[in-house]
């Protein structure tokens, strides 16, 4: 085989790889996978242990996740029959004319302690006062450094979230309130990192998104980029921090690009147990 020929026979052959790569990108990207952990609380009371969690992160929906897509992660969310729903912040991505189509779609989410929700990086660039409209207007619960008691009977537990941590202002003190040592508490932040910074001990649990579990992992290098200061840590699944766990969703949209390689999108289904 002559020169000329080798390199236009490896030119034909090189063609259908990236095709196909890009092809398997998008395909994972809406391949969703409802991921079931089983995590303690401490002093989590025993009326509201397995108590059953849907936590959604990452949505985006944009120019790369499309409303359909979201609708569809909103019938999957109630055919689950969570007892307690809550949003993890990065809702749209790439314009504002997303926010309130976005919560439209999520305004039909329901469970019988109620639908909460922090805001993520993406909400301040979208629009900060739109997002917090059109999730006032959709009956969720804004949880932006501030937190709720969810009750049974005489037991309770608290339940917090906290602003963004790289265009707001996190302040865990407020989202925990006034809950003794010995009460079970729950926190909500969009960023893990936070998690590295918080030096209040009675958060039992964090619940987490924005890496989006790397969103592109090769299977030897593993992630290229993560927006944390603590490279692949915080990357997905449980963590252990300083002072509290986390649990890291790979997020349910994708950013930069329509596509996700080795890290499916992530529908979370938590059941918390008494430690």
């Amino acid at each position: 085989m002559n020169r000329r020929t080798f390199l236009k026979a490896a030119a034909v052959a090189a063609v259908p790889t990236p095709v196909a790569l890009a092809s398997y990108g998008m395909f994972e990207a809406g391949w969703l996978k409802v991921e079931r952990p089983v995590l303690p609380l401490p002093h989590l009371p025993r009326s509201f242990d397995g108590l059953r969690v849907a936590f959604l992160s990452d949505i985006h929906h944009g120019p790369y996740t499309q409303i359909d897509y979201l609708t569809s992660i909103v019938r999957t969310t109630l055919a689950l029959k969570p007892e307690l729903i809550l949003l993890g912040g990065g809702y749209t991505y790439q314009g504002s004319q997303y926010v309130a189509p976005c919560f439209e779609a999520l305004a039909a989410l329901s469970a019988p302690l109620g639908v909460f929700a922090v805001l993520g990086n993406h909400d301040y660039s979208s629009g900060l006062i739109a997002t917090q409209q059109a999730m006032f207007a959709a009956g969720i619960t804004e949880l932006t450094n501030r937190g709720i008691w969810l009750e049974r009977g005489a037991a309770r537990l608290r339940l917090g979230g906290v602003d963004d941590l790289w265009f707001g202002q996190p302040d865990a003190g407020k989202a925990v309130g006034d809950a003794k040592p010995e009460d079970a508490v729950l926190l909500v932040s969009h960023n893990p990192d936070f998690a590295e910074r918080l030096r209040d001990s009675r958060v039992g649990l964090m619940l987490s998104g924005h890496t989006h579990g790397g969103q592109a992992v090769a299977p030897v290098a593993g992630a290229p980029f993560v927006p944390s200061r603590y490279g692949e840590k915080y990357l997905k699944g449980r963590v252990q921090a300083p002072t509290t766990t986390v649990y890291v969703s790979r997020g349910l949209g994708t950013v930069v690009s329509p596509m996700r390689f080795g890290s499916r999108p992530e529908l979370t289904l938590l059941t918390l147990r008494t430690a």
